[in-house]
């Protein structure tokens, strides 16, 4: 397995200021690690302020780390040059009506990054720009068009276009189909998978949504208030969730019955704010199974069960 991406012990936190009052730090993401493998699919899931988008933000350099580690084939993610960077790691955003600027043809919207990034002349770049206009399934003389000619599925093509022109190894998808038709959506997921096969891409999915994490992962982070809870392949995860707060999130999930969805043992409480975590684990208010000792320490994660998991119970 060729490790491509290895993140240590990372640490995200903001400084709030407020007038004549101590300044206080927001813990956005606290002791995250993992790795990501060549044409692998790493599936990032949780809550919505669990973090998700905050660890997208800080990978692509959005946004400061606070502490910890970042390493792109072996090298700190701080040493790269712009090119270098650009190269590796390219992100593709949830919203694709926000994500494209509404004044520039699709043709300039994708090659923006071979202009800024590359040497190539006018008709190299147009080569280029065409050919990938094709393998994302648009015709060439959309290129013309502008964002708001297109539909949204059209709208997040032209954006994993543009992402893909540096010819990256690593592809953040921060939610690309939620703010898409479910068929539509479909679609684009079938569409990231034949080009993560031609050019051998791994990707972080982020996503809500178990059934597009379950459809496209092989492995699979569970996160809640900015640190990881359970991290396992898609089989131990969603066949044999260990986590209480994995298995609150499956079982909440939709499930079609006879005809109809229906939606069982729905997650109980508010979110605690990040603001003011709980002194012990941050799921104890909310855990069914929590002890006196989940309400005082905060759980590491450990091997239990051949996955990772931060929980005293499980």
């Amino acid at each position: 397995m060729s490790i491509i991406l290895n993140v240590e012990a990372l640490d995200k936190t903001y400084p709030i200021k407020k007038i004549f009052k101590e300044t206080i730090e927001l813990k956005a993401l606290t002791n995250i690690s993992f790795h990501l493998a060549k044409k692998e699919t790493l599936g990032i899931v949780g809550e919505s302020g669990c973090g998700k988008s905050t660890l997208a933000k800080v990978l692509t350099k959005l946004e400061n780390i606070s502490s910890g580690e970042i390493n792109f084939r072996g090298k700190n993610f701080n040493t790269l040059s712009a090119h270098e960077f650009h190269s590796f790691i390219q992100m593709v955003f949830q919203d694709p009506y926000q994500s494209l600027n509404p004044r520039k043809k699709a043709f300039d919207i994708i090659a923006a990054p071979l202009r800024i990034n590359s040497e190539l002349n006018e008709k190299e770049i147009s080569l280029k720009v065409h050919e990938m206009l094709r393998k994302v399934g648009l015709r060439e003389e959309f290129a013309s068009r502008y964002p708001h000619h297109f539909s949204g599925g059209q709208r997040q093509r032209i954006g994993i276009a543009r992402a893909l022109m540096l010819r990256p190894e690593v592809l953040i998808l921060d939610e690309p189909v939620s703010a898409l038709d479910v068929s539509i959506g479909a679609q684009v997921l079938n569409l990231l998978l034949e080009l993560q096969n031609e050019f051998s891409l791994s990707y972080l999915f982020i996503s809500h949504d178990l059934s597009v994490i379950q459809h496209m992962s092989d492995r699979i982070i569970v996160m809640y208030l900015g640190r990881i809870v359970e991290y396992g392949t898609r089989d131990e995860v969603f066949n044999n969730p260990q986590h209480p707060y994995t298995k609150a999130l499956l079982e909440s999930a939709p499930k079609p019955q006879k005809g109809k969805e229906t939606s069982a043992n729905i997650l109980k409480g508010e979110l605690p704010s990040a603001l003011n975590l709980p002194i012990g684990c941050a799921f104890a208010p909310r855990c069914p199974i929590a002890t006196e000792k989940c309400k005082s320490f905060i759980p590491e994660l450990e091997i239990k069960k051949n996955r990772m998991v931060a929980c005293f119970e499980a």
